[in-house]
């Protein structure tokens, strides 16, 4: 306990270090670009500028992002999931669950019973779990609930929260393909902004490294931040090629992510959807 009490605090100060960080590598480029345009030095940085340029004279553009820590395996060694449900799960819940098992070639599915989230978490550690999956749900609606789909990178964060919507399970899919076990690859589209760039991260470390040859395919894409997940299959008959949705498929948006794993309520928070950002309409964040 005082070992992961200790790296705990270790993640935190080198997660608070490289806001600073970002901080200090902006100021060097809006100097930068105004030295390089002959610009006049921008008057917030005058008072900096004599650091800045010594900064700048001895920048050997290290990159000390605290993300190659937290997925420093990712590619080494392959992912193990855990996905579970909320206590008490309906039918269709369940069976959700069955097939989103299914999409993650390295995962197990776990019976949550009457297990507390911080034992969940813990037994998680023990065994060496990676990423934590958890599903919840509304009337029996996967999705309809207001922390949809949680996904808890372990053993010290990050945690993202997305709400789902229009979920279609295999089965209501018409002429859907046959459920392949391989690798799959992976498309994401439209994440184009840094915190797109960290729900990429965050997503993409869920799977293995594919091999060349696999034909299953699972798209991300995002559009004015709801994210459409959808899975297929192709087939090469000669000069063409033939796609066949397997499912399932569905919506999500993202509007939390902290810097600690899902029970961890004291957890500082990464980002966080703000009921007054819904006010600028063509403002997008992913």
């Amino acid at each position: 306990l005082r070992r992961q009490i200790r790296e705990r605090q270790e993640y935190l100060f080198r997660k608070t270090q490289e806001a600073k960080q970002r901080e200090t590598e902006e100021k060097k480029r809006l100097l930068k670009a105004a030295l390089e345009e002959g610009k006049p030095i921008p008057t917030e940085l005058r008072g900096e500028e004599p650091e800045l340029r010594r900064l700048l004279a001895l920048d050997d553009q290290q990159n000390t992002d605290i993300r190659d820590d937290e997925y420093r395996k990712a590619g080494i060694e392959d992912p193990k999931l855990m996905i579970t449900t909320s206590r008490n799960p309906s039918t269709r819940l369940k069976q959700f669950v069955k097939e989103v098992k299914l999409l993650f070639p390295t995962a197990q599915r776990l019976n949550r019973g009457g297990t507390i989230l911080s034992e969940l978490v813990q037994v998680c550690r023990e065994i060496e779990i990676t990423d934590l999956v958890i599903i919840h749900e509304r009337r029996g609606e996967p999705g309809q609930h207001t922390d949809g789909l949680i996904v808890s990178h372990l053993p010290y964060g990050p945690t993202a929260y997305f709400t789902l919507s229009n979920v279609v399970m295999r089965h209501d899919i018409p002429d859907a393909g046959k459920m392949s076990e391989a690798n799959p690859h992976l498309i994401f589209h439209g994440f184009s902004t840094k915190l797109g760039e960290r729900v990429t991260t965050i997503l993409k470390h869920l799977f293995p490294v594919p091999k060349q040859d696999s034909h299953r395919i699972m798209t991300f894409a995002n559009n004015s931040d709801f994210i459409s997940f959808r899975h297929h299959v192709y087939t090469k008959k000669g000069k063409e090629v033939e796609l066949a949705e397997v499912g399932p498929r569905f919506e999500m948006k993202m509007y939390h992510i902290k810097m600690g794993t899902v029970d961890q309520n004291d957890a500082d928070t990464e980002w966080v959807f703000r009921p007054f950002m819904n006010t600028a309409k063509k403002r997008t964040f992913l």
